[in-house]
């Protein structure tokens, strides 16, 4: 079993009323739950943004090795606008 440890946090009072409804609706046991479950649900998010980051990371490096080895081509936006234009109006409405 994890060792616990006691901490004493400060709440604005909107945030600290969502904690108190939410152990009064019964969806949980004690504020700690709450709590717990917060952090739970914010260390994952902290995870899969550092994982987002890291591919954002490798895909720009990888973008600068092909324009390092010269593996790049011509940028034409009106190009690429005209087919994005055309690949939209291919499109149904939307309701």
């Amino acid at each position: 079993m994890a060792e616990i440890e006691r901490l004493t946090i400060t709440l604005p009072a909107d945030m600290a009323a969502v904690v108190k409804a939410a152990v009064a609706e019964g969806n949980y046991a004690s504020t700690s739950e709450v709590v717990r479950e917060a952090i739970r649900d914010w260390k994952m998010k902290r995870m899969l943004q550092l994982q987002e980051l890291s591919a954002l990371k490798a895909d720009i490096d990888k973008g600068l090795a092909d324009v390092a080895a010269g593996r790049v081509k011509d940028f034409d936006a009106d190009s690429i606008v005209a087919r994005g234009r055309k690949l939209l109006a291919g499109r149904p409405a939307s309701v």
